[in-house]
């Protein structure tokens, strides 16, 4: 029978996510069969799981931390946002449809604890360790009753609790005062240890407010965990939409229902990119229309505001264009949706020679591909889809060579003259082709090449956890679990 140990945090953005990706590493290298967990998760970066299902990407990428094929059993619960107080319902990622807050909070969720709690056991069974990710604070009371990610869990499989507080963001002593006061006793005493996170200075000076934790909860300090320079995906949550304009001025719309921007991190990295969401402001070297979680809604969102018209007119001016899944489907000629939106047929922005047709059932793939558009044909490359629609193009993108490891043969994507389109998520982190592409808008633009450094996943991760486990009494952590 294994342990749970849980991570929680006295606020969304506490840094939860990554101290779990963390501890998965630390824990695995120490000879532990570790795997994470996420009863609940509300994000629309998601990504594909070994069953062809759909999870967060947190999970996913804490999965690659505990060396294990990411699974719908780490994530059962994942809610898409849709706007309008509604999201997507995806149980052992597959949806379900779509749910209003009330409705799910009032009816839908209590059954579906229930049975993540079965799957939840299940893990334990059959594993060393498994690391638990809360959500947001444990003690909002105006949720507390309903809360199926936090408190509730732990007390289900009897957790060992860490309470982390971002301490970077100031009043870290009070958040964590706070959070005590208003747990119950039996809650409390589950509670091992706290870690200030993102810390930046000399810890030194935070001796006497440490001291006066200990001393009031009888609980040690396991940890001040400096700030940490890193490339790993973060929650979306709380995300920031960078606006810097490089040397090349790349532009991604900023789409009310956007998903899966972690796809643009090397082009922030290698140059910086610029976030959209007025007619006024498209203007750049390379425009790109990203993923979405209602295709349809947001190109008459882009239609309604002028930010179609904008985009078509930098297109004429030179601007090179790009669409990523949601947005190389509505770069097409013709969208036609009885099932996403239900809005039937719909002109598309007319950018590239594609038409698309959605589906009842959504894919979820790793794929490898190899380029087939002129400059950078026969460049291998991956990533994954999640999606509804099914294209055709004449001039495809890229021919698809294995599917979930699989063998296959097929095209995707599509090619126009100074555009192009693809359902390959993480397009951009094939560095090879990145750095080329990137070097053509460059030369176009009279502008150095520039040469973009490595970036390997794994490499990521193993250098993160050391900087975590270096700062945290894992040693104090293990005993517990005993």
């Amino acid at each position: 029978m294994g342990k749970a140990l849980m991570i929680q945090g006295t606020s969304s953005g506490a840094g939860k996510s990554l101290l779990s990706l963390a501890l998965c590493r630390i824990l695995t290298n120490r000879g532990y069969d570790v795997v994470p967990f996420k009863s609940q998760n509300m994000s629309l970066n998601s990504a594909p799981s070994i069953e062809g299902g759909e999870i967060s990407r947190a999970q996913y990428l804490q999965a690659l931390a505990s060396r294990k094929k990411p699974s719908v059993r780490f994530n059962p619960i994942l809610l898409k946002p849709e706007g309008n107080m509604r999201s997507q319902l995806v149980f052992m990622g597959r949806p379900m449809g779509s749910v209003s807050a009330k409705e799910y909070m009032l009816s839908t969720k209590e059954e579906l604890f229930k049975k993540a709690m079965k799957v939840l056991e299940g893990l334990i069974r059959s594993h060393d360790i498994v690391v638990i990710e809360g959500a947001g604070s444990p003690v909002e009371i105006n949720l507390k009753n309903y809360d199926i990610a936090n408190m509730r869990v732990a007390k289900h499989v009897n957790a060992k609790v860490l309470l982390v507080s971002d301490i970077d963001r100031g009043g870290s002593f009070a958040q964590i005062v706070g959070t005590m006061e208003l747990l119950g006793k039996k809650e409390r005493d589950m509670v091992i240890g706290f870690i200030f996170n993102k810390f930046r200075g000399d810890k030194s000076l935070l001796k006497p407010g440490l001291a006066y934790l200990e001393a009031r909860y009888g609980i040690p300090v396991l940890g001040v965990v400096p700030y940490v320079e890193h490339r790993i995906p973060e929650e979306d949550s709380l995300v920031d939409f960078p606006k810097v304009k490089g040397e090349l001025h790349i532009q991604i719309v900023k789409l009310p229902h956007i998903s899966n921007f972690t796809d643009f991190e090397p082009l922030h990295w290698a140059n910086g990119v610029d976030y959209v969401s007025k007619a006024e402001e498209v203007e750049g070297d390379l425009i790109i229309i990203p993923g979405s979680k209602n295709t349809v809604e947001d190109l008459l969102w882009m239609r309604d505001n002028g930010i179609e018209n904008a985009i078509i007119e930098a297109y004429r001016e030179g601007s090179f264009v790009v669409g990523i899944c949601g947005g190389f489907q509505m770069l097409g000629e013709k969208i036609f949706d009885k099932f996403e939106s239900r809005k039937g047929e719909i002109e598309g922005v007319g950018l590239l020679p594609a038409k698309t047709v959605f589906s009842r059932r959504k894919r979820t793939n790793h794929l490898n591909a190899r380029v087939l558009w002129g400059p950078f044909a026969g460049i291998e490359i991956e990533g994954y889809e999640i999606r509804m629609g099914r294209s055709t193009s004449k001039k495809p993108f890229s021919l698809i060579t294995a599917i979930n490891g699989r063998k296959a043969l097929e095209v995707e994507g599509a090619v126009g003259e100074r555009t192009f389109g693809t359902y390959l998520h993480g397009i951009f982190h094939n560095l090879s082709f990145t750095e080329g592409f990137l070097n053509m808008l460059r030369r176009e633009r009279g502008l150095e090449p520039v040469s973009i450094g490595e970036w390997n996943i794994e490499e990521e991760i193993e250098n993160f956890a050391k900087v975590i486990e270096k700062n945290l009494n894992i040693d104090f952590i293990l005993d517990k679990l005993e």
